[in-house]
């Protein structure tokens, strides 16, 4: 499991997450897969493109995870 640090940030929205974190190439390809219900966070999916993920939130894609602190 991977972590992504907010550094001092209240969120980041999902779509710019998996860009950053290279889960996806872009954003517009994070928006897509997130339509497409193929995100989970905290282990329901999500498919809203800007959902705020906030600290302690845990992003699943394709068996990868990203734990946000």
């Amino acid at each position: 499991m991977k972590e992504f640090n907010l550094n001092g940030s209240e969120f980041i929205p999902l779509c710019d997450l998996m860009k950053i974190t290279d889960l996806t190439d872009s954003g517009a390809e994070a928006k897509h897969i997130i339509a497409e219900g193929k995100v989970k966070v905290d282990g329901q999916v999500e498919l809203r493109k800007r959902c705020k993920i906030r600290s302690g939130q845990v992003i699943e894609f394709q068996g990868k995870q990203i734990k946000v602190n």
